[in-house]
């Protein structure tokens, strides 16, 4: 049941709204913050170097502090802030998508965690690939022919 839940649209819809607010209201009120994202969520403007990428963990956290701080926006369904990396402090603008935030951090307290999990695979397949693949799925068991009339 709570599968079902954390899965649906407009429970995802709610989430990436709330995450929104919370950060327009942080970034508003001059408070640092840090977020919790899956690092395949996010992108680099310029790329980073595979020297630096490769420290990386899956899920990342990003501190939202000074500059980094002075440069944070909102736009559309992105959070874009520079940030510098590495030793050499490589500068890139990194975006990361509202709904792939999964927590928001505030002196090591997590003050919102994003508990949605939206269908990847729905969103990018057209409702007629779903509809094939999950027939493909159903009769992939030699049992479920039956099922079919002919």
């Amino acid at each position: 049941m709570i599968e079902a839940l954390l899965g649906d649209e407009t429970f995802h819809g709610m989430m990436k709204r709330h995450t929104r607010e919370i950060v327009e209201l942080l970034l508003q009120k001059g408070v640092h913050f840090s977020i919790l994202t899956n690092i395949s969520d996010v992108t680099f403007d310029p790329m980073l170097p595979e020297s630096i990428t490769q420290n990386f963990k899956p899920i990342t956290m990003f501190f939202l502090a000074g500059y980094t701080f002075e440069s944070t926006y909102i736009q559309e369904d992105m959070v874009y802030f520079e940030a510098g990396f590495g030793s050499d402090n490589f500068g890139s603008l990194v975006s990361v998508p509202l709904d792939g935030i999964l927590q928001i951090v505030i002196e090591e307290v997590p003050l919102f965690i994003n508990l949605s999990t939206p269908s990847k695979i729905a969103k990018k397949e057209p409702k007629e690939k779903g509809i094939k693949r999950s027939m493909e799925a159903l009769m992939s068991n030699p049992e479920n022919q039956k099922l079919i009339k002919k």
